[in-house]
């Protein structure tokens, strides 16, 4: 008999009963904005960023409204405008080259190589196009840091990471998000912690970190934040820093506190998953598994493969003959966007030279998520279906 997987792909966990628990109280409370507070009671909010910046060893965070808006307030607090240029990854998602657009520069693309991280190669060669690199872990894949960090140091180039698919992950045992000037989190329903909108950013800079709270709305109230740098630091920025307002609120703060608290837990979840349907899927002909390095620790809420040098059509095929069976795959290969899955040559707002070596490895690119409601027992038939189809396929059937 055939399989079918019968589960669904974007069921996420319920947000536990803690973060409902508090997420009542401020609703009973009417005091949603984070800086409608009560004498000097801090707020969910100030208490969730002096928790992540505890979590991650920073010195400052923000909350702020999206993951993307903290893409765009790290590029505005950096100084990045229009007409400037700014070096980030082939292989990401629309958001990231889309908050360069937003401040009026021009994303410069950097090519990806088999292992899904930025080619350090092309940004070596690329180095001197730009004063900033805006660094995509992409789907959770990190590059060998302390090489990136040593090409970006002696160029000169201020990095920003994105990190919405590496909370919790780490380099060398150093907290992805903590090898640049800033970083940036999501807390979207996708991501590893659950605000249905959301995000986060840190760095141990006085004056940007002062000149990202005056930006996200702060008006004249940034004393109030707990994760903040000393005052003096936004007397220089204050009255010449625009206020582009992208608060959290306490709503979502509240929701989210608990579940930052269970992250460490989280992760090996998703890592007991992500190696069944590794283990499942390697010696699949025609299927190259994507190989994380020692280096990484690595949180696995979603897993690629590559189908190399494969034609378009037989890609199409595997996808259409595993949703059939009700396994959801996406494929970033594609000509036109579907969904989330986009190539840098679909940004037609940006333009990008071509990329042979990378373009081959994006052709191939399937993807995949791994929510926290799957079993074990889940994965190990989702991977048999894949092996089977992916067989099929490859084999002419």
């Amino acid at each position: 008999m055939t399989e079918h997987f019968t589960g669904n792909f974007t069921q996420q966990e319920a947000i536990p009963e803690e973060g409902i628990k508090a997420a009542l109280e401020v609703l009973q409370s009417g005091r949603l904005h984070r800086y409608n507070l009560v004498g000097d009671e801090p707020g969910e909010v100030s208490l969730l960023e002096q928790e992540f910046a505890a979590q991650m060893g920073a010195k400052y965070a923000l909350a702020v409204a999206s993951g993307g808006y903290a893409l765009a307030c790290a590029l505005r607090a950096l100084g990045v405008g229009p007409g400037d240029r700014v070096l980030t990854n082939a292989f990401t998602l629309a958001p990231v080259p889309g908050a360069i657009a937003s401040v009026g520069a021009e994303p410069v693309f950097v090519g990806v190589t088999e292992g899904l991280v930025i080619d350090l190669e092309d940004l070596a060669d690329k180095a001197d196009r730009a004063e900033v690199l805006m660094l995509s872990h992409m789907r959770g894949h990190i590059c060998d840091m302390d090489r990136l960090m040593e090409i970006c140091d002696g160029a000169g180039i201020r990095v920003v990471e994105d990190c919405a698919h590496t909370m919790g992950a780490q380099w060398r045992g150093t907290w992805s998000g903590r090898h640049g000037v800033m970083a940036c989190y999501s807390t979207q329903t996708y991501k590893h912690v659950n605000s249905g909108e959301g995000g986060f950013l840190i760095s141990d800079d006085d004056d940007l970190m002062a000149r990202a709270i005056i930006l996200s709305g702060s008006y004249m109230l940034y004393e109030r934040h707990l994760a903040r740098p000393p005052v003096e630091a936004f007397e220089a920025v204050k009255y010449v820093t625009p206020n582009v307002s992208g608060r959290m609120d306490h709503l979502r703060a509240a929701i989210l506190r608990p579940q930052l608290g269970d992250l460490e837990r989280q992760v090996a979840r998703w890592n007991a998953l992500y190696r069944v349907v590794e283990e499942g899927l390697r010696g699949t002909p025609g299927l190259t598994i994507v190989e994380r390095p020692e280096e990484e620790s690595y949180v696995g809420s979603s897993i690629q493969f590559l189908l190399l040098d494969w034609g378009e059509g037989q890609v199409e095929e595997v996808i259409a003959r595993c949703a059939a069976r009700g396994v959801e795959l996406k494929w970033f290969g594609g000509a036109e966007p579907v969904a989330f899955t986009s190539r840098y040559d679909s940004w037609r707002y940006a333009e990008a030279e071509r990329m042979a070596a990378s373009d081959r490895v994006l052709a191939g690119i399937v993807d995949m998520r791994l929510p926290l409601t799957f079993t074990q027992e889940d994965c190990e038939v989702i991977a048999r279906i894949i092996r089977a189809e992916v067989g099929a396929v490859f084999q002419g059937g």
